[in-house]
């Protein structure tokens, strides 16, 4: 089988590589060298889709390609990146897949729990059709508009709604650790906003279920079965690293330092995965707790 990646060298696209092994791998990449450090020499290497008239060659194209969301404050610019960074290329690879005569049969786009906007405690699945109309809903609501113009009947389409993916291996479970160690970390904010959570593993062969189950299209939750309130995930995170969970962190603390970005921390979504679940998948951590010893941070 033939893949084709954007965002391959992410922390969701750079472990899903091996795990894809030993099909051909080509990973969209604007620094070949960089790339090569982090995924080797076995996959094919390409820095740009113009070399490319279609993708008839293609069984399967994966596509996670995006600025980080949060790793800068939110100007108009910076939301402007983050916008262009996943619109862009995937309007690129519907161009492609359409003027395909044997287009890929599996169209996997990322997304994220963002969607959804921020939503208290109400429980949420895949058929909740009342997002609230903030910058992370805007941003995917396009991104998934992009995507789905790849649909035919050659061509399934599977979104992926991201939740905070926990792994030693980066992104925020690490980001949180270090004044946790230290004894400094607490709950953000008032402590209440829901975090849902995947642990990277589930992730990872959550997104082979999908490729491997034909039946599967539409859009996907990839969040574990059991959301925490950040108050819950700070003390259990405190206690597997045997330390206290006593200093919170205020809310204007993390407008100063963050500005609106701080919006994705104070607030969340209680997501399920109805429909990854309902498909057959089962998942290897589906409590926290268990999700974070199994860490060995």
């Amino acid at each position: 089988m033939r893949i084709l990646i954007t965002g391959g060298t992410g922390l969701i696209g750079s472990n899903l590589i091996p795990k894809l092994k030993p099909n051909d791998i080509t990973v969209v990449t604007r620094n070949v060298s960089q790339a090569e450090l982090i995924l080797g020499h076995k996959v094919t290497l390409i820095s740009s889709l113009d070399e490319f008239k279609n993708l008839d060659n293609f069984h399967v194209v994966i596509n996670l390609a995006g600025e980080p969301i949060i790793n800068k404050r939110w100007s108009d610019e910076q939301k402007k990146v983050i916008e262009h960074s996943r619109w862009d290329i995937t309007e690129k690879l519907i161009s492609l897949m359409k003027a395909s005569n044997d287009p890929p049969s599996l169209f996997v786009n990322g997304s994220a729990i963002g969607y959804y906007g921020r939503q208290g405690d109400e429980i949420i699945d895949e058929d909740f059709d009342s997002p609230n109309d903030e910058f992370s809903h805007q941003l995917c609501e396009r991104w998934e508009f992009l995507a789905r113009k790849a649909e035919s009947e050659r061509t399934r389409v599977c979104i992926i709604r991201t939740g905070i993916v926990i792994t030693r291996r980066g992104g925020a479970l690490m980001k949180m650790v270090p004044p946790f160690k230290f004894g400094l970390g607490g709950p953000m904010g008032s402590g209440k906003q829901y975090m849902s959570w995947i642990h990277l593993e589930d992730m990872l062969d959550g997104l082979i279920h999908i490729i491997d189950n034909i039946e599967c299209k539409g859009v996907y939750n990839f969040t574990a079965p059991n959301p925490v309130t950040n108050a819950e995930f700070s003390k259990t995170l405190a206690s597997v690293l045997h330390r206290p969970s006593l200093l919170p962190m205020p809310s204007f603390a993390l407008r100063v330092i963050m500005g609106e970005a701080a919006d994705l921390l104070l607030y969340g979504q209680r997501v399920i995965p109805k429909r990854l679940q309902e498909s057959g998948y089962q998942f290897h951590y589906p409590e926290l707790e268990h999700a974070l010893e199994c860490l060995r941070l």
